[in-house]
Formats: structure tokens, C-alpha cells, sequence
């Protein structure tokens, strides 16, 4: 009678699982609002809908490891909302804001988008198992979404020209997808050791940067977005770097 009791108090209760699939309802609902958002032509309030999708995308499995409620049916509907939220409301929120004028460019280049972001989720799916957690193997759908919605809101808030330069944004949308589908590493943020080991100097910085976030949110969402696009090709070079001074070393060893 005890053992069976103790059974019940280590098993989870089956209720636990609905919180963090709340959160990933709440991605898919601020994904579909960005869409409808896009659609009515308030593209500022799509945008600020994808950011937070965002919030909610990292909310929800942090939830789910820290619940011990992780199952594949909520890392199967997390793919979906992902879809939805990064894949299709930006593709379609930057077709109709500046690659509309392009015709079958422009719309052929936003089908790009969502496809990649589709092939991105797909493999990150079929290699969660294998790969280590440190990096991301190309730029994560949410990063790719969120820098679309960022530059949206820079473009807005320093009011450069009437029209956006439709040529330009379809470059901008053909790098974000190749990002998504190469094989370039992207730091993960998965691991805290930082905050743990985090020094005074360290600190400073954080709260610079949480004040520079709060008062120019565009710009400094921007730069970030930014350092995190090019700071992938510079790990992936630095990774290739090490790798070839191992071989050299290697050969070096082999020989003498």
C-alpha cells in the first residue's frame, strides 16, 4: 500500500501537460493574429505579434523540461505553431509590405521563406536526438521570423523613405532562407552557464543593454538581431579553423 502511494506521488499528473502546450497555443495565436494583421495592413502590429510569439516559443519548452512534461505530441504541435507563427505570417507579412510589387518574384521568394523554415524545422526534428545543444545547425526559424519583423519595425521607426526598396528585402528574405536550411552553427542559449559565472563587468553590460532595449526597442532588437545573423559564419569559421589546426597536428604527430 505504501509502494502504491509512492507510485502516485513520483508519477506527474497527466493535468501538468495542458501549461506548456497554453504557451504554445498562444505562439500559434499570436502567429495567426500577425497574419490577419498583415492582411488588414497594420504591419506594425504583426510584427510586434511575431516578437512575442517568440517570448512564448522559448517560454514553452523551458516549461516543459522544467515540468518534466515533455512528450512528442507537444514537440509535434510546438513544429506546427512554429510554422505558422515564424513560417507563414512573416513570409506573408513581407510579401505584402514590400515584395508585393515584384509580382511572381516577390511571391516566389516569400514561398521561399516559409519552405525553408518548414525544411529548418524538419531537420532540427530528425536531429534533436543526435546533436549536442550547444548550437543550432542553421539559423532557427524564430531568429529568421523575428529579424523580418525587427527590420519591419526599424524601417518604420527611422522613416527612410516612403517605400520600402523591394529589391534590397528580397535579398534580405533569400539569405534568411539559405541561413535557415545551411549547415551554419548558431549558438543555442541553451546552456546558463554564463549567468552563473556572470562577473560585475558582465552585469553592467546587461543592464546597458535592458535600458538601450527599453528605450529604443527598433534599434536595439535590430542590432541584436544583426550580431546574432553574422555571428554564426564568424563560429562556423572559427569551428573550420580549429578543426584544420587538429588535423595538421595530427599529421604532424603521425609523421614524427
Amino acid at each position: 500500500m505504501r509502494r502504491k502511494k509512492n507510485e502516485n506521488m513520483t508519477k506527474p499528473r497527466r493535468g501538468i501537460y495542458i501549461l506548456p502546450n497554453i504557451f504554445t497555443s498562444l505562439n500559434a495565436f499570436c502567429g495567426f493574429y500577425a497574419l490577419i494583421s498583415a492582411i488588414n495592413g497594420k504591419f506594425i502590429h504583426g510584427a510586434v505579434a511575431i516578437i512575442i510569439a517568440g517570448v512564448f516559443d522559448a517560454l514553452d519548452g523551458k516549461i516543459a523540461r522544467a515540468t518534466n512534461t515533455t512528450s512528442t505530441f507537444g514537440v509535434e504541435y510546438d513544429s506546427l505553431a512554429d510554422l505558422l507563427s515564424f513560417g507563414v505570417a512573416p513570409s506573408i507579412m513581407m510579401y505584402l509590405w514590400a515584395l508585393k510589387p515584384l509580382g511572381r518574384i516577390g511571391w516566389l521568394a516569400a514561398f521561399l521563406f516559409a519552405v525553408c523554415g518548414a525544411l529548418r524545422l524538419a531537420r532540427f526534428n530528425t536531429q534533436s536526438g543526435s546533436s549536442s545543444g550547444e548550437y543550432f545547425t542553421g539559423l532557427p526559424i524564430p531568429a529568421a521570423a523575428g529579424m523580418v519583423a525587427v527590420t519591419l519595425l526599424f524601417y518604420h521607426k527611422l522613416n527612410l523613405t516612403e517605400k520600402p526598396n523591394a529589391m534590397l528585402l528580397l535579398t534580405f528574405v533569400y539569405v534568411l532562407s539559405f541561413l535557415m536550411v545551411s549547415s551554419i552553427k548558431y549558438y543555442s542559449f541553451k546552456k546558463f552557464e554564463l549567468f552563473k559565472k556572470m562577473n560585475f563587468n558582465v552585469l553592467v553590460a546587461m543592464i546597458l543593454s535592458i535600458v538601450f532595449i527599453a528605450a529604443q526597442p527598433s534599434i536595439a532588437l535590430f542590432l541584436i538581431g544583426i550580431v546574432y545573423l553574422f555571428s554564426g559564419p564568424i563560429i562556423t569559421l572559427r569551428h573550420l579553423k580549429t578543426a584544420k589546426k587538429k588535423e595538421s597536428l595530427a599529421r604532424n604527430a603521425d609523421i614524427e
